[in-house]
């Protein structure tokens, strides 16, 4: 079958001009989805029903409107709606005069006839959908027809060719994403319901976090919550993140890490120092005495079939990362997602005006898909120099530190600072009491709870966040081993050495599952 070309002009009516009224044919000889009678007939509505316009106005734009001359009658309409003007024929007529656009649609004749169109303007919204969906779906047949002919081009980049992609498609689909409001009644009900189960569940109703006093004040963290967690670098950031991931899923929490700063590697060797309490040093290394091989071996098998999930794509995407957490809480029932580092995400196949609007855009699209997938993300965030410059106490981090987006502080439910004092120098307080291995994290912000300061235990040479109750257990518990292991050396009962080609975990010889 012949393919009829899209520069071929149709042959007019011999009614009058009809010529704004006729469909443009597309590249491959198909009519674009429309309905020329259906734009008509809603415009009519607008014209005979002073609040039609309202029942209309969230669904359609100017653009939604095929016809030229319907969308510049829309345009009209408006602009009258926004000088809160009353919209009829009259009205519309004088406002196209003072565009001069009045002949350019075919004069005060085709407004008149507009409003012959249509008896009644009570279906006017259903209407309405049915024009909205029809110009969504020729935005996605010119997507696609484009992203098709650059497909086809031997010299397109691939790799950014699908980014433009995903964030078109991201673009597109934002246009359809409403929600009706609710009737108070059945959301008094849900809440009552959910206030019930709360009531029956023993523990907290989030996903702990595994440090005790932090979790008293977010009752874990909460479904649909973006958490940010901010500090300046070198105040554990990862570390942090890394201890509570692991007493996550100690707690049968499956947990995924998307770090865009390291390898999955670099993480799991960060996981074996926390795991198996030995120094990163020695894990980098592998000089270690023959007592340490078998705590590393005897410890490092606790990581072994954990629900921890680890991404290591750098430069992530918004669009791909919401692909790949879709999955993962699909595939894998995980729990909780977090972001190392938010500011290393970018946002690729969208145009911005600058960093900061890039930057507000992701932090918002991870509050959506919090929402969306019910779970709770926690992302990782820099603070600007600012604080490097305040001396003493000043050094606490505040909101205003926030690095390159206010909108960060705006779109998050929780934000939460890493601060050590000792990093500053800072060894005591204003009691005296020693500062030396503490950090304080600082909830600066809680939507739905309140704010205050927790303090827990860092070991720099672990890498390890601890509660201070359990670092003074775990002290005895290390010194009764210190001398369980002297006594054991003294009689002879020594690890034998374990050889340079064996695995020194025991485990299968493949990567871990992570």
């Amino acid at each position: 079958m012949e393919t009829v070309k899209a520069s071929r002009s149709p042959r007019k009516s011999r009614k009058s001009d009809t010529s704004a009224n006729t469909p443009v044919l597309s590249e491959y000889g198909k009519m674009p989805p429309h309905d020329v009678k259906l734009e008509e007939a809603v415009l009519g509505a607008l014209l005979i029903d002073t609040g039609a316009y309202a029942r209309v106005s969230d669904t359609l734009k100017p653009e939604c409107f095929y016809n030229q001359k319907n969308q510049i009658v829309y345009e009209a309409i408006v602009s009258l709606a926004a000088k809160q003007e009353p919209i009829d024929m009259l009205t519309v007529t004088e406002q196209l005069r003072s565009d001069g656009k009045l002949e350019e649609v075919g004069g005060d004749f085709y407004i008149v006839s507009l409003s012959s169109k249509v008896n009644s303007a009570a279906n006017v919204g259903y209407h309405a959908t049915i024009l909205s969906n029809k110009y969504l779906a020729r935005e996605l047949i010119h997507f696609a027809t484009e992203i098709e002919s650059k497909a086809y081009d031997a010299e397109s980049d691939i790799d950014g060719l699908m980014q433009q992609a995903e964030g078109k498609l991201f673009e597109i689909s934002q246009r359809n994403l409403k929600r009706d409001y609710t009737q108070i009644d059945p959301l008094v009900s849900q809440a009552l319901y959910k206030i019930q189960e709360a009531s029956k569940r023993e523990g907290m109703s989030g996903i702990p976090s595994g440090f005790n006093d932090l979790d008293k004040i977010t009752s874990g963290w909460q479904q649909s919550d973006l958490i940010i967690i901010a500090a300046r670098p070198a105040m554990g950031k990862t570390a942090f993140v890394l201890s509570m991931a692991k007493n996550m899923a100690d707690r049968g929490n499956a947990v995924a890490l998307f770090s865009l700063e390291m390898s999955s590697l670099q993480l799991v060797n960060r996981l074996l120092v926390n795991a198996t309490e030995l120094s990163g040093e020695k894990i980098k290394t592998g000089k270690m005495e023959q007592w340490e091989w078998e705590q590393l071996n005897q410890r490092a098998k606790s990581l072994y079939d954990k629900p921890i999930y680890l991404d290591d794509t750098p430069s992530l995407s918004i669009f791909e990362f919401n692909t790949k957490a879709r999955r993962l809480v699909k595939e894998h029932g995980v729990k909780c997602i977090i972001i190392d580092y938010l500011q290393l995400m970018n946002a690729s196949g969208m145009n911005y005006g600058s960093r900061e609007q890039e930057v507000s855009m992701i932090s918002r699209s991870l509050k959506q898909m919090a929402k969306e997938l019910e779970i709770p993300i926690i992302a990782l965030s820099q603070l600007n120099r600012g604080v490097e410059g305040r001396t003493g106490d000043d050094k606490r981090p505040q909101l205003a530190d926030l690095r390159e987006s206010g909108a960060i502080e705006q779109d998050a439910d929780m934000v939460l600072f890493i601060h050590r004092p000792e990093y500053y120098k800072i060894t005591q307080d204003a009691q005296g009491n020693s500062l030396v291995g503490l950090a304080e994290i600082i909830i600066a912000k809680h939507r739905n709870g309140a704010t205050d300061t927790v303090r827990l235990r860092f070991k720099s040479e672990l890498a390890k966040f601890m509660n201070i109750s359990d670092d003074l257990s775990g002290a005895v518990e290390s010194e009764s081993r210190m001398n369980s292991d002297f006594v054991s050396q003294s009689v002879g009962d020594v690890p034998p050495p374990i050889a340079a080609d064996a695995d020194p975990l025991g485990g299968p010889s493949s990567a871990m599952p992570f």
